[in-house]
């Protein structure tokens, strides 16, 4: 049974769930626009450049978490569904995801974002197997840290080689679908690695190697 990879933002969506879920609360006026508008862009722009320090963009990120009860921020997100990530599922997307099914194929989204933003958008678009960067929760409550390893660039094949420990499944015949050089060294190591509506380095790469290269939009 092949594994087929998917990357999340900016891939199977045409635009970026954390920065999407930033803007919402803004919006909303449930933090500080002007700081984190700020802050947002900075960290998406590092992030684009591939210099982005996971662990301080989580500790940024994963702040508006601890200071809510989750009930509250379970109901934003149901929100946050239906105006800001519904509009940007793309059709093509979901037929590269039903081909996959359709074959037998075990499906799995990995990303940096952490779950609480993602794990749903996932289950909407029918893949209830996620790796994402997990929030850490203490006694029912986000506490703003990150448990265990962040699943970026490196850390997105030390999260799949622990998930592959714990599911009968392997590499062979995989596939691996993304926009981002930051996702270059999981890209290399499954067998078909697919650049979808790639970034000007990942596109480049793509190309010198030979790497299938796909629009979802």
């Amino acid at each position: 049974m092949p594994l087929a990879i998917f990357d999340l933002d900016n891939t199977l969506i045409a635009g970026d769930s954390d920065y999407l879920w930033g803007e919402f609360l803004v919006q909303n006026q449930l933090i500080d626009a002007k700081e984190y508008q700020e802050q947002n862009q900075r960290f998406y722009q590092q992030y684009k450049e591939g210099t982005l320090d996971i662990y301080e963009y989580q500790a940024f990120s994963l702040k508006p978490l601890s200071e809510h009860p989750i009930e509250q921020l379970q109901s934003w997100h149901n929100e946050f569904m239906k105006i800001m990530i519904e509009p940007i599922m793309l059709p093509k997307a979901q037929a590269a995801i039903e081909q996959h099914k359709s074959k037998g194929d075990q499906l799995l989204i990995i990303t940096a974002t952490n779950s609480f933003i993602t794990r749903p958008i996932g289950l909407k678009l029918g893949i209830d197997q996620l790796i994402g960067t997990e929030p850490e929760k203490v006694n029912g409550q986000y506490t703003g840290r990150v448990e265990g390893i962040p699943s970026f660039q490196q850390g997105k094949i030390t999260r799949l080689n622990q998930w592959l420990n714990q599911n009968p499944v392997s590499l062979e015949g995989s596939f691996f679908y993304s926009d981002s050089h930051n996702d270059l060294p999981l890209l290399e190591i499954v067998a078909h690695p697919i650049a979808v509506d790639a970034d000007e380095t990942l596109s480049q790469v793509a190309q010198q190697r030979g790497w299938k290269q796909v629009s979802f939009r």
